[in-house]
This record gives C-alpha cells, structure tokens and sequence, in this order.
C-alpha cells in the first residue's frame, strides 16, 4: 500500500463506522463502462459494477449527457411538494414496460431496500392483513422491515433482537438446495396448519433469481403456481427484481421467463445507471391502496437520478442490451467450462443463474463448499487487477456482476487471468 492510500486508509478507520464492511481496499479514482482505475493509477476490469448497479457501465455517455443537461437546469424538488416532469418520464415509462397485468402505477424511491419497505406498506393496506412468506436465502435489504424478510442471521440480523412482522420464511425451491417446488407448498401449507392461517397472510416476496444467495433461480412452475397461490387466498404477490431487473437475465426482468405477472415489482440497482434511485411498479388498485401523503420522501425520485434513469432506457432500447446480455451467458458458460479442464480446474463447481446473471461455485477435493478458496481466488485476483464479488449461503460462489456493455476480449482477459490463478490458489488453500 502507497502513501495515497495509506492516508485514506488512516482517514477511512478514523472517520467510518467499523459496521460497514469492505470487500476489497481499493479507493476508487475513476471508471469507464468495465474498467477503473484505483488512486495510485491501477487498472482492474470490474465484475463486481456496484453490486449489480452499473448495468450498462460506468459512466455511459448517454447517461451523463442526461445528467449534465439536467444539473443545468435544477437539481432537486420533492415531488410530494413540486412537481417535475423527469419523474413522470420515469413512471410512464415503468407503466409501459414492467409485466403488470392491466394499467400500473409507480412510486420512485432512493434505494431498493426503501422500494421494498413501501411495497410492504401497500400489501397492508389492501389487504388488511399484516403477515409475509418470504424465503430461506433471500435478501431483501438491511432496513428493519426488510431484515425481517432477508433469509440469513449473519452478519444482518445480529444482535438486532426481535423484527418487525409477523414473517414466515420457507425453503427457497431450485436445483442447488435440492427443494423441489412440491417441497415448498408443502412448507407453505405446514405454516397455515401450525402458525398462521392464510387469511392472515398479506404477501409473499421473492426474488425470481436470488443475488445475495448467490444466483439461485427458482423454476418457472413454481413462479406460477406461487400466482395462482396468490390469487385464490387473495395475497399480493411482490417480486424482487432489484438485482435481477433491467436486463441482466436476458429479459428486461427475470419473473419474464415464467411468463407471469407479480403484483408489485420492486426495482433498484440498474434502473439510476449509477444514481440513487429505485421504484416500485404494481396493478392500479393495489398502488392506490393508500391514500394521498401515505407514500412519498425528501429525495425520492430526484431530477437528476430520474434524468439518469431516462438515459438507461434509452441505452436498453436502442443498444440491444438483452441480445447482449444473452450473448454474455453463452461467453460465461464457455469460459467457466474451460476453467474446469486447467489446472486447478477441480475446484470449480457448479454454474449458477440465467442470462448474464451467472454464478460459479469454488468447492474443495470433495466437492464440498470452499470459501476459502473464494477467498484467496479475490485476494489473487484483485492483485493482478480483477475485481470479484462473492455471495451464496458459504460464501463459496463468484457471481458475475460485469455491466452488460463488457466488451467480449474484456471477459475473455478477466477468465484468462482466472484460469492462470487456479493453482495459485490451489498452493494457497490445499
């Protein structure tokens, strides 16, 4: 470590509560769409992109020139107090492409964790009831509501005692937890016989293709039995599409591929091209189910972030984004299969995901999770200038996590370099 970031570092534990954990130690200077460049000028190709944010890159010039043109104008109004037009765009344009069965309405907020707290609101409020299903492995936010519904103790709900809910959490049905979709209705059913009735149930969120769970997607039979599940015990059915969404399966939004409609969909990540925003898109009559002031904030849906957000639209539409993303996870499954004949290629497990949103685990001699290995596979990698992002229940899966606007010889040098780092890690962790 440099003197540069050897100050930042010093300033950084002097100033930054300890509670915010840092995957790896590079203070970032700038970045274009795949690459950055850290303070001391060392170029990484990035597969982390914000934890799923930077979909179309860093800095996309269509974005910034969105951005700039409305900083020049104004850059703030609450739109509960002012109106502005950047934040109908948005809308209208969320109306016309999110699968909602029937005419939709949208409420823009900063953050995913915010989208699903107010999502949460309005399945109260139409239904009456106050339960929620949600599922082992999901992670729905770090908000006290949203806690509540995240599958996992470690490190979010530690020590936090009891959370809001009532919530019930069931097995999350896919290949890689060997629960099959028969499996989790029978959960289900097993709620309503010990726990709660399902007139007691106001929704059940999920995440069509889990992120933090590291890409585990559940089958579309059981996306579509869950909505005709919904709909005969009169629940609200809200998908989680906040790292899943605006492109990164090969469809504009991962519940797409059960060819079904949720009641509220709820967005982040992807949509602001960088900018805080997030939104929640559902049937009229549920996005209605509060009255006038029950939903709104300071800087939800600000001008800027909504300009930005316009500039992503216009990129997926007119940059053939989904063609790309479906290019990319033929590219990933190549590459990753090609890992498992190098050396070291053993520790390569299975593949994860759909579309670009792919995933490989790291397992030991007997096939077993190897978080370590994951471990000294980052280490190694961020060293020689590629950044990773781990995620699943051990803490053994790399999910992949490039804008979809990477350059093919960009991921063909970021999957070379894996390939030579095997038996490093190899020597590293026996």
């Amino acid at each position: 470590m440099t003197e540069i970031s050897a100050t930042l570092q010093t300033r950084h534990k002097a100033s930054v509560s300890s509670a915010i954990k840092n995957l790896h130690p590079v203070y970032l200077d700038r970045a274009e769409n795949a690459e950055i460049w850290d303070v001391e000028g060392k170029r990484y190709i990035d597969f982390v992109g914000g934890i799923g944010v930077l979909t179309i890159g860093h800095r996309h010039p269509v974005v910034m020139a969105k951005v700039a043109a409305q900083m020049a104008r104004f850059t703030h109004s609450c739109f509960n107090a002012l109106l502005h037009e950047p934040y109908v765009a948005v809308t209208e344009w969320l109306a016309k492409n999110c699968p909602i069965e029937g005419p939709a309405k949208s409420m823009l907020t900063n953050s995913g964790a915010e989208a699903m707290e107010n999502a949460l609101k309005l399945a109260r409020a139409f239904t009456g009831r106050t339960g929620v299903i949600a599922f082992d492995g999901g992670f729905h936010g770090r908000t006290l509501a949203t806690l509540a519904l995240t599958g996992k103790v470690t490190p979010y709900k530690t020590g936090l005692g009891p959370l809001p809910g009532p919530v019930h959490h069931v097995p999350y049905p896919c290949v890689e937890t060997d629960v099959s979709v028969d499996d989790a209705f029978a959960a289900m059913d097993r709620i309503f016989a010990i726990v709660a009735g399902p007139e007691t149930i106001g929704a059940v969120v999920i995440e069509p293709v889990q992120g933090e769970g590291g890409f585990r997607a559940c089958p579309p039979e059981f996306l579509q039995r869950l909505r005709a599940f919904c709909d005969r015990h009169g629940m609200v059915l809200i998908a989680d599409e906040i790292q899943s969404g605006f492109g990164r399966t090969g469809k504009l939004f991962a519940i797409e591929h059960a060819g079904m409609c949720p009641d509220i969909l709820v967005m982040g990540k992807g949509i602001g091209g960088g900018f805080p925003l997030a939104a929640i898109t559902g049937a009229e009559d549920v996005m209605s189910a509060m009255g006038p002031g029950g939903l709104g904030g300071t800087y939800s849906g600000n001008p800027v972030a909504c300009a930005a957000a316009t500039g992503v639209f216009e990129v997926l539409e007119n940059e053939n984004i989904l063609a790309r993303a479906n290019e990319l996870d033929t590219q990933y499954g190549r590459h990753i299969e090609n890992l498992r004949g190098l050396a070291g290629g053993q520790m390569i497990g299975g593949m994860r995901g759909i579309g670009a949103m792919r995933a490989f685990e790291l397992v030991d001699d007997a096939g077993y999770p190897a978080p370590k290995r994951l471990q000294a596979l980052l280490q190694l990698a961020r060293e020689s200038g590629l950044l990773l992002m781990p995620s699943g229940e051990h803490a053994n899966v790399v999910r992949l996590l490039a804008p979809l606007t990477i350059s093919a010889d960009l991921v063909d040098e970021a999957f070379a370099l894996i390939g030579r780092l095997l038996p490093e890690v190899e020597k590293i962790v026996a």
